[in-house]
């Protein structure tokens, strides 16, 4: 794990509030990037900084066995033209833990990486963590995707 600092930044895309008990935010999280892809969502993002997806895992009610929003969109310049049917959210920044996980998209491991970080004793913060799905992840067979967590300072 690499200690980064992280920028404020703003996000515009699609949400869903789920869980990790009985699996279901694999589901929601599934029917959530269908969507995404299926309905070209992130070309509807207006202001877009780059062609980087984020998702994030925002709004918890706890740690990561609680309930918690999953936004999937992109970095924008700001938060004045939120399309109907999308949210728009800011988020501060701060200390980060970056994880990079390496490998087939389609056999879950990024997945693997969360469960990874679940079973480490990080110092959490849970206010916002995320992947960015950049030009490394590109082919998904064979992918790099960034996970960060936030962490105490």
């Amino acid at each position: 794990m690499q200690r980064v600092t992280i920028e404020q930044f703003n996000v515009i895309g699609i949400a869903v509030r789920t869980t990790n008990v009985n699996g279901k935010s694999a589901q929601d999280i599934g029917q959530l990037w269908n969507k995404f892809m299926s309905e070209g969502i992130a070309d509807q993002i207006p202001n877009k900084v780059d062609s980087n997806i984020f998702s994030i895992y925002t709004n918890y009610e706890g740690d990561h066995t609680k309930p918690y929003d999953t936004i999937l969109g992109c970095k924008v310049e700001s938060l004045e033209n939120i399309p109907e049917g999308m949210v728009g959210q800011s988020f501060e920044g701060g200390t980060y833990g970056k994880f990079v996980s390496k490998g087939d998209l389609t056999k879950g491991v990024v997945f693997g990486t969360w469960t990874d970080i679940w079973q480490k004793d990080l110092n959490r913060i849970f206010t916002a963590d995320f992947e960015i799905y950049g030009e490394r992840a590109q082919n998904p067979t064979d992918a790099e995707v960034d996970v960060l967590v936030a962490l105490k300072d």
